[in-house]
């Protein structure tokens, strides 16, 4: 009776020592594993939903996420507008909830759609757009052209079309300056 009771224990101080190691061991793994997450991957996680994002220059801007890619968000706020953001600019993103998107490894063609790609789509959709920059500057008007780090904007006020008469200036934007690019939605400005 003796060794059993010895027994028992010496059992149940080896148990209790082996739960205490997977316990320290799954802590440090599940800290290994947060700290490899990116913020976009834990911010992707927040696809469909409202999200404030603070960015340099721009402020805060919210709306629905609707997409993220290789080096900008994309959100639609609660006027309709597309708010392009250059994750570049992003200082905080308030909303991302519990969720957090598997990390991935960006294949070469979702690295070829980065914010160059996304504001030529502005550029050839000819849409009106608020630029808002790192400095806190605003310039309006229509994305002409986009080279391999610049676009070009032609300025005018929103509630003119873009034409020739209305240009005040061609202004070329560094796209590495680019906080926030807001398509206008006609009539609203």
């Amino acid at each position: 009776m003796r060794w059993e009771q010895l027994f028992a224990e010496l059992d149940a101080a080896f148990e209790a020592e082996e739960a205490a190691e997977e316990n320290a061991v799954a802590g440090s793994r599940a800290r290994a594993e947060t700290g490899a997450v990116r913020w976009v991957d834990r911010v992707r996680g927040a696809l469909g939903h409202p999200v404030r994002v603070v960015c340099r220059g721009a402020g805060a801007v919210e709306g629905r996420l609707r997409d993220v890619g290789v080096d900008w968000l994309l959100l639609t706020d609660d006027q309709g507008r597309d708010l392009l953001v250059s994750t570049g600019a992003v200082r905080v993103v308030t909303g991302p909830g519990g969720a957090t998107a598997a990390g991935r490894e960006e294949g070469p063609v979702a690295r070829s759609w980065d914010l160059r790609r996304a504001v030529r789509g502005l550029a050839r959709d000819r849409a009106p757009v608020r630029c808002l920059l790192d400095d806190g500057t605003v310039l309006t008007g229509t994305v002409d052209r986009v080279g391999a780090d610049f676009l070009e904007l032609a300025e005018h006020h929103l509630d003119q079309p873009r034409r020739r008469g209305a240009v005040r200036s061609v202004q070329l934007v560094v796209l590495e300056a680019l906080a926030v690019v807001v398509s206008v939605v006609p009539g609203s400005d």
